[in-house]
């Protein structure tokens, strides 16, 4: 368990290899390029924006081609074929594709153009409905609706608001003292906001009609023809057949670009690493024939680097140590085991400068503590099992994904082992099965004891397990102030402490009340519980006198804040007591287990039996794996966050992020190089 150590990497080069030089890091990803140049020092940077926005702006080309294609022609993919990762491409086969980078780029707008003119005509699609609907209170008219009327009449087509009846129309011209001498009006259509209407009259009354219409709220149709209201129907379900063929000689030209998908994605990978490199470039301080480049390397990657670039660039590079007021990005480094629980630390944060790499030592907690909350053997095996099949079939899963499938595996492992040791086998099915269709119950003792028979011994192993936990928390604590040269921190910090706790739990135990709760009697010699009360004093008078040291001779503060960082002995009793969640999320795995496998014995024996016990047993235990699978990862994920990380660790590095090439859909198999 380690923190790569980082130095910092300062490079000048000639700028005819500038090219060279930054692909070459982009394929090597070892690099984090962080510039650092003093304003007067005479370089300047190019301005390569609008390269830089070409590129991406050819990434989202290809990328909407591809969503294009994933719409009218889809892939098959498989429920977990996200887990597969990137395929692994030769890197001459990429760059072959790449060398007819224009040809694709313009397949995939012509993929983009071909779509765009299918929302077109969808669109007008929609507007010929429309149009349609618009027409339908209109069917029963037998004239145009831009019919005006004859030589000597006028004809008004046209809405009234509301619900009107015919002699609430002929009222309309009543109201004014007119002339009129002949009106004649139809209702054609009515629904709850319109009524729908035709009116004729003379033509020396039009004026006067049409004000009248106008006063009550008339309004003529918003699509007028010359047409039948049917002829007009007619002709636009016509035209929506014809948008529906184009739509589909649309449709085939796009099936027709299917075969290209792959090259768009390896045009949007090769345009995105070109943004990626000229983002770089636009950072780099360069004079006419020189540029010169900065930022932090591995330790372990320095020298090799150097060494490379000065012989093949004839680059001069310079590798120095970080400054003590600098703070490097953290890079990781563990085992195969300890590797699987780097996600759950970066969740919190990575170590800040100066604080170790826990991840060993958590991971091994965590995989402990998650096997006994889950603490069912056959659960246990069905999690490994599962997660061994899915790391062997996709040996190229993304990393982090990798990581954590790989942490539920060792999780399983655990749980299948405190199974074992609690005797819990898809809770107590093989007691049911055997009692309930073989009419002769068989088990399979627990090799240590059953949590569900004796909850309160299950209870103080979870506290002691936790004492454990937060013990290591405190000795992390001390060895950090130790190798830091802090003796005294780790004196009045972790020490005054540990006799506190010890001198505190050993009082507790020969005590009546641990009796009570645990039905255990202990009796320890006089000298152990002079000594533990000695311990605790000792603790307690040290943590007064010294929490507050930093305000030396002013006695009175010092003691007050050592009061009150005594007071803290609640939050241990209440973190000790956090780890009883071990005892609660083991007993709801097993009693949740045995619920589901009593129901589903309740019809007993026979074929009917046997049938309702499958599909019970089935879906109640792939319930409680579920749910209980999630409780123990969020539980054990807050023991490490809160109870373990809270006594030595605090977090917020920086994550190391290189320059290299960050390809979405493939990875390119690099060239061997001597």
């Amino acid at each position: 368990m380690s923190v790569l150590q980082m130095q910092r990497i300062n490079l000048c080069a000639l700028k005819k290899n500038r090219k060279a030089i930054l692909e070459r890091l982009q394929e090597t990803g070892a690099v984090e390029v962080d510039i650092r140049l003093e304003d007067d020092s005479g370089y300047v940077c190019e301005d390569v924006t609008s390269l830089r926005m070409t590129f991406e702006k050819n990434v989202r080309t290809a990328d909407r081609a591809l969503e294009v294609l994933q719409q009218y022609v889809p892939e098959k993919k498989g429920m977990l074929d996200s887990l597969a990762g990137k395929p692994l491409v030769d890197k001459d086969s990429f760059e072959k594709v790449v060398s007819c980078k224009e040809s694709y780029l313009q397949k995939a707008e012509t993929v983009i153009e071909l779509d765009k003119q299918i929302m077109a005509q969808r669109a007008n699609i929609q507007r010929l409905q429309n149009q349609i609907e618009s027409m339908i209170p209109w069917q029963g008219l037998s004239v145009p609706l831009n019919y005006s009327g004859t030589r000597k009449t006028s004809v008004f087509i046209g809405t009234l608001p509301g619900v009107r009846s015919l002699e609430s129309v002929y009222g309309i011209f009543a109201k004014d003292d007119s002339d009129t001498e002949a009106v004649d009006a139809e209702i054609v259509f009515q629904d709850k906001d319109f009524t729908y209407l035709a009116v004729i009259c003379l033509k020396k009354d039009a004026q006067k009609v049409e004000e009248a219409l106008r006063t009550a709220g008339f309004a003529r149709p918003a699509q007028m023809s010359d047409k039948m209201p049917g002829e007009c129907s007619e002709d636009f379900r016509q035209e929506i057949e014809i948008s529906k063929s184009e739509i589909e000689r649309l449709q085939k030209e796009i099936e027709q670009l299917a075969p290209e998908r792959q090259n768009f994605k390896w045009l949007s990978d090769y345009f995105r690493m070109r943004a990626d490199k000229y983002e770089v470039l636009g950072k780099l301080p360069q004079t006419k024939n020189t540029f010169v480049l900065s930022g932090y390397i591995p330790v372990v990657d320095g020298q090799k680097i150097k060494d490379e670039l000065s012989q093949k660039y004839e680059a001069v590079v310079e590798l120095e140590d970080i400054q003590e007021e600098e703070e490097a990005p953290v890079l990781l480094k563990n085992n195969h085991f300890a590797q699987a629980g780097e996600g759950v630390l970066a969740s919190f944060g990575l170590p800040a400068k100066g604080e170790i790499d826990p991840t060993c030592i958590m991971t091994v907690f965590y995989v402990f503590l998650f096997g006994l909350m889950l603490s069912d053997a056959a659960y246990g095996l069905i999690v490994a099992l599962a997660c061994g099949f899915l790391l062997k079939k996709y040996p190229r899963m993304e990393e982090n994904m990798r990581k954590s499938i790989r942490l539920f595996f060792f999780c399983g492992l655990s749980t299948l082992f405190w199974g074992i040791m609690f005797g819990g086998y898809f809770g107590d099915a093989v007691n049911v099965i055997s009692r309930t269709f073989f009419g002769h119950e068989v088990s399979i003792p627990a090799l240590w004891f059953v949590p569900l028979n004796e909850p309160m011994r299950m209870l103080l192993w979870s506290v002691i397990f936790g004492l454990i936990h937060m013990y290591t928390g405190l000795a992390i604590k001390a060895y950090m102030c130790i190798r830091d040269h802090r003796y005294a921190d780790a004196l009045c910090d972790v020490g005054f402490w540990f006799l506190l706790l010890t001198g505190l739990v050993l009082m507790l135990i020969p005590s009546s009340i641990f009796a009570s709760m645990f039905q255990i009697e202990v009796v320890f010699p006089e000298v152990v519980n002079t000594l533990s009360k000695a311990m605790a004093v000792i603790g307690a008078v040290g943590i007064v006198l010294m929490s507050g040291r930093a305000k030396k001779n002013k006695w009175g503060l010092r003691i007050a804040l050592g009061a009150y960082d005594l007071y803290n002995i609640t939050g241990w009793l209440s973190d000790a007591l956090s780890y009883s969640r071990l005892l609660a999320l083991g007993l709801a795995t097993g009693v949740i287990a045995s619920v589901f496998n009593q129901m589903g014995s309740m019809l007993g024996g026979g074929i009917v039996g046997a049938v309702i016990f499958i599909i019970v047993f089935l879906i109640g235990h792939t319930f409680n794996l579920a749910i209980n699978l999630l409780g123990a990862y969020v539980h054990t994920c807050r023991l490490q966050y809160v109870e373990f990380f809270g006594k030595f660790y605090e977090g917020g590095g920086k994550a190391f992020h290189p320059f290299r090439s960050n390809t979405k859909y493939v990875d390119i198999k690099e060239e061997t190089r001597a």
